[in-house]
């Protein structure tokens, strides 16, 4: 039992969970007023968790067969043997179980929206098979995130959080067209609808500096309605930044540090723009 969930965690890079996380923090600790309760904290925590460990192990599970045929994904726990389907079926339903769990505990709107939250993230699984719009799905999926942690503590929706998500949406849509750019002929040879597929590298690239112009734009907009100030624009001039150079290393189509990319440079955004508002809200 502990080597099949040490290699879940393996499958479904837990480690990742800090793509979402921090927005999810950031909108808690806005809500909050930088004065969170230590029970909702714990609990937000734990439906994160619950929700990106549910997303990951749903979609190594509805994907099963298509890594296994794809050469750069053939290597993972399920379609090497290394893994079970049996004991991936038992932890996303675990995972899921966690997410309604935390939700129940933080408020009735919560418990209420938990579904949603379930359905949007397991959607993105099948949404490749028959729409280029995949992408924003997968956006909208981390977009929860911030909506969440925010419900959690005020009960209702506020122009903030929804600003905050759109920026998460945009954010996380571009990087993962980017990032599509790596199955372009495979994802044609199976009838797959990345963006790439659809219209090539040098159009999904295109599309990707535009929706990160748009996630600046409306991280800005995240800022004001919050009422933050000038170390919290400060945090969005970092956030650009990092997003110039992540295109700066996929220029021309060159996809030889996507790893980097991806992974490390995104992994920077989140973490940044919050310790820059948070910073604001306890500095400024």
């Amino acid at each position: 039992m502990l080597r099949s969930i040490r290699l879940i965690l393996r499958m479904i890079k837990f480690e990742h969970t800090v793509f979402a996380l921090p927005f999810a923090v950031l909108s808690l600790l806005v809500a909050s007023e930088g004065r969170p309760r230590a029970a909702t904290v714990g609990w937000i925590l734990l439906a994160m968790a619950g929700a990106r460990s549910t997303a990951m192990a749903f979609n190594r599970l509805a994907d099963h067969r298509l890594d296994a045929l794809n050469p750069r994904t053939a290597q993972r726990e399920l379609p090497t043997g290394q893994l079970r389907r049996g004991p991936v079926i038992a932890f996303t339903m675990a995972a899921a179980g966690l997410l309604v769990l935390a939700a129940w505990q933080l408020n009735p709107l919560c418990l209420a929206l938990s579904p949603v939250a379930l359905g949007v993230i397991c959607l993105y699984s099948f949404t490749k098979r028959f729409t280029a719009a995949s992408h924003l799905v997968l956006g909208l999926s981390l977009a929860t995130a911030p909506v969440g942690a925010w419900l959690a503590v005020r009960g209702r929706f506020a122009p903030f959080p929804l600003l905050l998500a759109a920026a998460v949406l945009c954010w996380v849509a571009g990087f993962d067209m980017i990032y599509g750019c790596q199955d372009t002929a495979f994802d044609r040879r199976m009838g797959l609808h990345s963006l790439s597929a659809r219209s090539g590298d040098r159009s999904a690239l295109w599309v990707a500096r535009w929706m990160h112009v748009a996630a600046v734009g409306l991280f800005l907009m995240a800022v004001g309605a919050a009422g933050l100030g000038g170390l919290a624009m400060l945090g969005v001039a970092v956030v650009s930044a990092l997003l110039f150079y992540e295109h700066w290393l996929v220029r021309g189509g060159d996809l030889t540090h996507i790893d980097r990319a991806f992974f490390t440079v995104n992994s920077y955004v989140g973490l940044a723009f919050l310790l820059f508002t948070a910073a604001d809200l306890y500095l400024g």
